[in-house]
């Protein structure tokens, strides 16, 4: 009798052991898990551009007293990580419908300031130019006085920055921007 006790005892050692040894793996898994989700999640409020500025080229010439190339200073958020500028996806929604496109793929996209096109300090500052000329990626055309258009700036980690541009009612010839 003694000698069962001590077998089914010793069976429930190793039962209980086999046990422990899953819940401590299965606990591992998941933290390093959760911790990457955390990271991503912080990557995606935190990870995003500022618009610091924002003004328009307006047109005097082809099709008189119409914004035709849009300009915005952007810079890091508070506590944004390193941003690729190439990888920024715009998305533009006004009058001439919704048009989505990266800033790399887009020709009429320009990037001055910054050396290798990358955000790395609070300090580090950008133009991103474009055209509204109507061609492909970005079809829109001029924008006229009075007119409206919303632009989303979204990382690569995915946080969004959406501006609002609202063109003067008013424009002459003597201006050669604006200031949106």
């Amino acid at each position: 009798m003694g000698i069962g006790t001590l077998i089914v005892f010793i069976a429930m050692v190793l039962v209980a052991a086999i046990a422990a040894g899953v819940l401590i793996n299965t606990a591992g898994f998941l933290q390093t898990q959760a911790e990457a989700t955390g990271e991503e999640s912080t990557a995606q409020v935190s990870d995003r551009i500022q618009v610091v500025s924002q003004s328009g080229s307006v047109n005097t010439t082809a099709n008189p007293n119409t914004v035709d190339a849009l300009q915005f200073v952007v810079a890091q958020a508070p506590g944004a990580g390193n941003i690729d500028l190439t990888e920024v996806s715009v998305e533009l929604v006004g009058t001439d419908g919704q048009e989505t496109f990266t800033i790399s793929d887009n020709e009429t996209t320009n990037i001055r300031g910054l050396s290798n096109n990358v955000l790395t300090d609070s300090s580090d500052r950008a133009e991103v130019a474009f055209a509204l000329d109507g061609n492909a990626p970005a079809s829109y055309t001029a924008l006229e006085g009075g007119d409206q258009l919303s632009v989303t700036f979204t990382t690569a980690s995915g946080a969004t920055t959406t501006t609002e541009i609202r063109i003067p009612t008013t424009l002459t010839d003597e201006q050669s921007s604006v200031r949106l």
